[in-house]
């Protein structure tokens, strides 16, 4: 199982929000680059970053900050935010970001998924956030009717290969992950699932991997001290 640690950037701060609420931020670091510096340095090979102001209005402002993570050698990134087009997309990636998230866009524009999807294969990667078993929108902001493990069947029809899903109720609220829902997800499609949301302890860890599924993401409790890297390295190996 492969871990992300994540960087969510707003205002070009590395923060974290609390259950995706904009009005309750935790700052970190004004220079979210020196994180992945450590996280390399402390065995990772991996990065999950999430664009807060991109996912609120679909611009770029952050680019910057995404190239100065992308040159930390040794280093897979992926990207999400506020990822609405093709222009987007390939700005991503010509900025050195191994992967491309799309949230939003992958359900309300599924022409533009099918079209990122067969331009550039596995480099595109779907998040699928979810609120009481329905899959979220816009930064968290509002909730479809879309049923969270219909969508997962959809996107692996089309020919996604990863995911990335969240339970918002468990993300920041240090309660632990979800391990009943990826389990039923496991148990419905045969995309490479990565866990988001909760993942506060070691036990956390150890139990997503015992599902086998291909990744994990490890935030608040990584930035509060609950977890160290290097166990939850181990605990993924």
């Amino acid at each position: 199982m492969i871990l992300f640690p994540a960087i969510d950037i707003l205002g070009t701060k590395a923060v974290r929000l609390y259950k995706g609420d904009y009005n309750k931020v935790t700052v970190y670091s004004d220079r979210p680059w020196e994180f992945a510096e450590d996280f390399v340095k402390k065995g990772c090979t991996a990065i999950h970053i999430v664009d807060l102001d991109g996912a609120r209005t679909g611009e770029t402002i952050n680019i910057h900050i995404l190239k100065r993570i992308s040159e930390v050698k040794g280093l897979y990134s992926e990207i999400g935010g506020g990822i609405r087009n093709m222009e987007t997309v390939e700005r991503y990636l010509d900025a050195g970001v191994s992967r491309v998230i799309l949230g939003t866009a992958a359900l309300k524009d599924p022409v533009f998924l099918k079209e990122a999807v067969r331009k550039h294969g596995s480099k595109i990667a779907v998040g699928v956030d979810l609120k009481d078993g329905k899959v979220a929108v816009k930064g968290w902001l509002e909730t479809s009717e879309k049923d969270g493990i219909e969508f997962l069947k959809d996107l692996e029809e089309i020919g996604v290969e990863s995911v990335i899903v969240t339970d918002i109720s468990r993300d920041g609220a240090m309660k632990g992950t979800n391990v009943d829902l990826y389990k039923r997800i496991k148990n419905e499609v045969s995309l490479k699932v990565t866990a988001s949301g909760g993942v506060s302890s070691l036990l956390d860890i150890k139990a997503l991997k015992a599902l086998d599924i291909y990744g994990a993401i490890i935030g608040k409790a990584y930035y509060t001290g609950d977890i160290k890297l290097e166990d939850a390295l181990e605990a993924c190996r």
